[in-house]
């Protein structure tokens, strides 16, 4: 792998760690929160249609130019389905990603409706 697509990737995947748990590290940072919610609504629009990720993108253009072959698919399908999600079908791991968004939105919901 290129130097410069493992430093994609390291930063994917710190993406997606933001993405599954920032609800629970933005309680009174309100950048922070405001940063969270449009990496949910870009992990929804990702997830929902056939747009790529541009770090996928990025990935894939490092790989191409150190004359490696890029891998074909998403990112998750490539790099984590076979060893978090074996033989799990593509829609289930849609419904899983969208499910993690919607439980930080419910997080959200909750600090709005509950007096502090």
């Amino acid at each position: 792998m290129d130097a410069g697509a493992a430093v994609v990737l390291v930063v994917h995947l710190a993406w997606i760690l933001f993405v599954i748990a920032g609800a629970f590290l933005t309680r009174w940072r309100p950048w922070l929160t405001a940063l969270h919610l449009l990496s949910l609504t870009w992990g929804i629009i990702v997830e929902l249609t056939p747009l790529p990720c541009p770090l996928t993108l990025a990935e894939w253009w490092f790989e191409r130019k150190a004359g490696h072959a890029a891998y074909q698919g998403g990112f998750l399908v490539h790099y984590l389905s076979a060893a978090v999600y074996p033989d799990l079908p593509d829609w289930l791991l849609t419904t899983i990603g969208v499910g993690i968004c919607v439980v930080n939105l419910l997080v959200y919901a909750r600090r709005r409706l509950t007096p502090v």
